[in-house]
């Protein structure tokens, strides 16, 4: 059993930054793909940025060149540092892992989730 808890959310103006923590109870060692996704009110959730257990990542289109993410498996977490944020970033943003190498870019592929952290950028 896994269980994740988010940090770093907040509120910052746009062309500000943000980093996201993923903190994970148990070891997420080199073995479990991991995926930050976010979801606006109304709004499906998607995935921003996922990364494999060898590091190699994968970001959705609006996000490339201004978001990063990255894993310190020693310290169980992996992170989400956000530059250059847009008002059209605002949404819950969770992270979410599963017991496979590969990740995905489908919600319902991951078998935990963290609780979520609320992301608001401001014009």
């Amino acid at each position: 059993q896994v269980q994740l808890a988010e940090s770093g959310g907040g509120l910052v103006q746009a062309g500000g930054s943000l980093r996201l923590s993923c903190a994970a109870s148990g070891s997420i060692s080199n073995i479990f793909a991991v995926g930050w996704f976010r979801q606006a009110p109304g709004k499906q959730r998607d995935a921003v940025a996922t990364i494999r257990s060898d590091g190699r990542t994968s970001y959705d289109d609006p996000v490339k060149g201004r978001f990063t993410i990255s894993r310190d498996n020693a310290k169980n977490t992996v992170y989400l540092q956000m530059d250059n944020l847009k008002p059209e970033d605002t949404a819950v943003y969770y992270c979410a892992t599963r017991r496979v190498i590969f990740p995905s870019v489908f919600a319902y592929d991951y078998q935990y989730w963290g609780q979520g952290t609320q992301v608001t950028v401001s014009s």
